[in-house]
């Protein structure tokens, strides 16, 4: 029998940034706070002076060990789903702080065009434009409602850009400068400029100088030392939880955080949740968490994964289109890339930093004229100079031998005359593609994996193939000798790492049939349930996410705080 301690107000599931954020805003309210994080503590002296590729970004020090717990894939409902034994496609974090931890530091905004899609496709193009299988809705909300919870997540991480000149208005600037524009920033904003288009340097949660942020947290800045993703920043320049929304957090001396603690049920009385049951993986015993509210804030799968095991919610049927739980899972389209390859000319491209870049939007949202083209949405297209890591970077021309003399003589000349222009590719759902609980695999614990049903489909095909045709028209007018650029999407493979931008599942909207969380967050079919991340996401954007997590995060605390005074659907 489960060992049940007393009642909080409130049970945090998952301590990266979204469940960081609430812990931070609902403390300095006076509410008393549990986390649980089933991985293990962080801090920033865990990474002084380990600038160590192999163990973090090819054996997977940060990320969770799937041997314990996985996902099952398949590419449609005919084929059986097979498990994830290794890391490919993306990355799942484990630990304090989640994948805000060993995250670049991209921190965009959704275009206004994403929040109100479906809407807006329509009333440019007419309703034929969206292909019959497609789910996109509108999200509940609208740039401008959202707008100062971006602002306020942007200044407390300390973010430092320049405003996109075709990106949603702003109440004010960035709280810190753009990072430096090198050289192969500058080239990139050159002949982007050359083609008209409208180049702006990343935003970036590297901060590009020292920064105090409102609640007094003060920050150095980033020294370019270019171990970024798949690492913590021992600098703490890099923004993540722990450096930021955690330390307000527990300052207030309302918070309680349990790390080794892992989830496996949502409790619940009729309507409403009771509490949580996690397991002590350290002594395996079981404890029931009782508390006034739930907020599940664990990456996509885990809180799809929660909520079906939970029973709550309806889960989401494919055949008939009805239910919500595992509904318009998304991920990304990485596919649209050039790569340059230089004679004449060598770039310090060991040096940089995980949001180092200069990005273009012209082909991004609805910034372009789809009419005649058989996709919608776009992509941001963007130069990077997140430091060449010895191990992992090795470009060769196309038609080099994989091994061998001429493999080794390339890989020398080449090590510093490359650069890559890449696109990424919003990502729009389809009626079948779903996440729902796998039926014969199952974790350490017995419980069933989650189950990813997905593929690339046309959408996808002919938005990758614009987005590449746009990067090599770049790469030219950078002055490239030779140009190697894919010549088609093929079906979505697993088994390459791609981006960790999976979204949807849990997604919001006005309509309870038709969305399971509002505009709060909170859960249509269970009112003191709120369920915070990129699982809100109906579709997924040309941009990384955690901007719009981030931003979204701010809006549910405010939401939990009025239910907590109010009660009720939040309105």
């Amino acid at each position: 029998m489960a060992k049940k301690l007393p009642k909080t107000d409130v049970v945090i599931v998952g301590v990266g940034w979204a469940g960081g954020i609430i812990a931070a805003e609902l403390t300095k309210k006076g509410l008393n706070c549990v986390g649980l994080e089933r991985g293990k503590e962080r801090k920033t002296e865990d990474y002084f002076m380990v600038h160590d590729e192999l163990r973090y970004a090819l054996r997977y020090e940060l990320m969770q060990d799937l041997s314990r717990e996985t996902i099952t894939f398949r590419g449609n409902e005919k084929i059986r789903a097979l498990p994830m034994r290794q890391y490919g496609s993306f990355l799942l974090g484990d630990g304090l702080g989640g994948s805000g931890v060993h995250w670049n530091g991209q921190t965009y905004r959704f275009l206004p065009y994403d929040f109100e899609i479906r809407s807006k496709t329509i009333e440019r193009y007419g309703e034929k434009k969206i292909p019959k299988d497609m789910t996109i809705q509108d999200w509940g909300i609208t740039y401008d409602e959202l707008e100062p919870y971006f602002d306020k997540f942007e200044k407390m991480a300390g973010i430092s850009g320049e405003e996109n000149p075709l990106g949603g208005k702003r109440s004010s600037p960035y709280p810190t400068p753009p990072m430096k524009t090198t050289p192969v920033l500058e080239k990139f904003k050159k002949a982007a400029t050359n083609l008209k288009l409208h180049p702006y340097n990343r935003p970036s949660a590297n901060l590009s100088e020292a920064y105090t942020n409102p609640d007094g947290v003060s920050r150095a800045a980033c020294q370019y030392c270019a171990y970024c993703e798949r690492f913590g920043c021992e600098y703490g320049a890099k923004a993540d939880p722990v450096v930021t929304v955690l330390p307000v957090a527990k300052k207030t001396g309302k918070f309680e955080i349990r790390t080794h603690s892992n989830v496996r049920r949502v409790l619940k009385t009729g309507n409403k949740a009771t509490g949580v049951l996690y397991v002590d993986t350290t002594t395996g015993e079981e404890i029931e968490q009782p508390a006034d509210i739930v907020v599940l804030t664990s990456y996509v799968f885990n809180n799809v994964r929660l909520l079906l095991q939970s029973g709550i919610g309806r889960p989401y049927d494919p055949k008939t289109g009805t239910g919500v739980i595992g509904k318009n899972y998304a991920y990304q389209v990485q596919k649209g890339s050039a790569t340059g390859f230089f004679e004449k000319e060598e770039f310090n491209t060991f040096a940089g930093a995980g949001s180092l870049g200069m990005v273009i939007d012209d082909f991004n949202g609805d910034n372009f004229d789809h009419s005649n083209l058989n996709f919608i949405h776009g992509g941001s297209i963007a130069i990077s100079q997140t430091g060449l890591r010895p191990i992992s970077n090795n470009k060769v021309p196309k038609g080099t031998p994989l091994w061998g003399k001429e493999f080794k003589a390339n890989s020398i000349k080449y090590a510093n005359r490359t650069l890559s222009v890449g696109g990424q590719g919003s990502s729009m759902p389809f009626k079948h593609h779903y996440l729902d609980l796998d039926p014969t695999y199952k974790d350490e614990f017995g419980d069933p994996l989650i189950r990813i049903t997905y593929d690339f489909e046309e959408q996808d095909r002919q938005l990758a193939k614009y987005l590449t045709d746009k990067c090599v028209e770049i790469m030219k007018e950078m002055g490239a000798d030779q140009i190697d650029s894919m010549d088609e999407l093929g079906p979505y493979d697993i088994t390459t790492y791609q981006s960790t931008h999976n979204t949807g599942g849990v997604i919001m909207g006005a309509d309870p049939n038709t969305s399971a969380v509002n505009n709060y967050m909170q859960m249509w079919d269970a009112e003191n349930v709120f369920v915070i991340g990129a699982t809100a996401f109906a579709h997924n954007g040309g941009y990384n996410p955690t901007g719009t997590v981030g931003a979204l995060s701010y809006r549910a605390a405010e939401g939990i705080l009025s239910y907590k005074q109010k009660g009720g659907i939040l309105a």
